[in-house]
């Protein structure tokens, strides 16, 4: 084995067929639309129809981000899904419902739970892997179904979250392009302040959990608030230190989509100007560990990302899990 350098070559991204509007949930919440818009900066978000996996939507942004590549599934050596949503709650991973689905024969395949920060975990253990010249080829896809885990008579949770996929292809590139750089994190002390109850061994699902409501998903919205316009600010300085760059240097701020208000407060201490901060969280709402690659694929389809550009990713999630990278493209 060799080293090499090793980069994203090709994106895709797959959202789920159908929409939730605020007008919707402002009914079933008996709040206005004017009010949700304002807390989240979200007005839709999509949702997987009912014949939709979080591997369903996996595969198509697999098989998009393989095609911006020019890469053929057969000649992937690793799919890492990441994913919060997973078809089964044991096994198998998504990862090998993916590699059935792409014909990818010759991939391993695992996932990894990072919660909204997979993607950059997923990024870090790919470039690691073909940095090393253990494989030539890695898939990192990030599919969340997160309605399937929402309350939506809670109005701290149904208001936020959609479904979606985003994939990445991550080879050997030539320099200077790459992923220059990768920061990953993590407090499992507050791990309370997003989770789900009940479905593990700490709390199997019975009829009394049913009841209680105790699958859908908690989370303490204040307390992780303060948590992530800390801690994104933080690694994304510490990622462009590792990479001996400075956000002048930075032409896109791609963050996670986790609300609108949590990405103005991280722009704000950044001191970035809010031109080179993207957002689509407006029309698709947060899909968890997709919403990065999701947003990707949207810039360099749109011309937003081109050659040449240094962008720089930033998210968090529950945990708690935080975490940057530095891709130069």
């Amino acid at each position: 084995m060799h080293r090499q350098n090793a980069g994203i070559t090709g994106t895709g991204h797959a959202l789920g067929s159908e929409v939730i509007t605020n007008e919707h949930l402002a009914a079933r919440l008996k709040v206005s639309e004017e009010w949700i818009t304002s807390r989240t900066g979200i007005k839709e978000r999509r949702c997987a129809a009912p014949d939709e996996y979080t591997s369903t939507l996996a595969v198509r942004a697999s098989l998009a981000a393989c095609d911006a590549a020019n890469t053929d599934a057969a000649d992937l050596d690793l799919i890492i899904c990441t994913t919060v949503c997973p078809d089964y709650t044991q096994m198998p991973a998504t990862a090998c419902l993916v590699q059935a689905e792409l014909g990818a024969r010759r991939a391993a395949a695992f996932d990894l739970a990072a919660a909204c920060s997979g993607f950059i975990y997923g990024l870090d253990v790919a470039q690691k892997f073909v940095a090393s010249g253990a494989y030539q080829n890695v898939l990192v896809v990030s599919s969340d179904l997160m309605t399937r885990f929402v309350d939506y008579d809670d109005p701290n949770t149904s208001i936020l979250f959609g479904d979606g996929a985003g994939a990445a292809i991550v080879s050997a590139v030539e320099k200077p392009r790459g992923i220059l750089a990768a920061h990953i994190a993590s407090d499992g002390n507050l791990a309370d302040y997003i989770y789900t109850p009940a479905g593990g061994t700490r709390l199997s699902t019975s009829c009394e959990t049913v009841r209680g409501k105790q699958q859908f998903m908690k989370m303490r919205g204040r307390e992780l608030f303060k948590v992530a316009v800390a801690a994104m600010p933080q690694s994304s300085l510490q990622v462009l230190e590792q990479a001996n760059l400075t956000l002048n240097d930075v032409d896109l701020v791609i963050p996670h989509q986790a609300n609108q208000r949590i990405i103005d407060a991280v722009a704000a201490r950044l001191e970035i100007a809010p031109e080179k901060v993207f957002s689509n969280i407006e029309r698709i709402g947060n899909t968890g560990a997709a919403t990065i690659p999701i947003a990707l694929d949207q810039c360099l389809r749109s011309g937003r990302v081109k050659s040449g550009d240094t962008v720089l990713l930033t998210a968090f999630g529950g945990g708690i899990t935080w975490g940057s990278a530095i891709v130069k493209f």
